[in-house]
């Protein structure tokens, strides 16, 4: 029996809601691996800024053993030797700062791109 329009419509219109429930369901997959994917190097950052920030440390305690063998403490007062021991110290924390400010950007940039609709891209 031949089909008739109403038949070859409602065929129609079933085809596209398959197709258009596909496309939802791929890019819910697209999104959902975005989200993974950035979930890993969010923590590979973590772990490369607690690396640096570890090695910072490390480097301003060697330097600051060096500084008190080369330059031992006299009297009460502030000495060169206290003087370069705090420029040191304001060095290091100089570079926490920075690595901070970088990660922090990083994420923001990250979240606005993770939270744009698929046509702004």
């Amino acid at each position: 029996m031949p089909e008739t329009t109403a038949q070859r419509r409602a065929a129609a219109r079933k085809g596209a809601e398959t197709r258009k429930r596909h496309e939802a369901e791929e890019r819910q997959r697209e999104r959902a691996s975005a989200v993974d994917r950035t979930s890993e190097l969010s923590d590979e950052v973590l772990k490369s800024l607690e690396s640096g920030q570890r090695a910072a440390i490390d480097a301003v305690r060697k330097f600051i053993e060096t500084v008190d063998e080369a330059l031992p403490a006299i009297g009460e007062r502030p000495s060169r030797r206290q003087r370069i021991i705090d420029g040191a110290m304001e060095m290091a924390d100089g570079l926490v700062h920075t690595q901070y400010a970088f990660l922090r950007d990083v994420v923001q940039e990250a979240g606005k791109t993770l939270s744009r609709e698929d046509g702004q891209k």
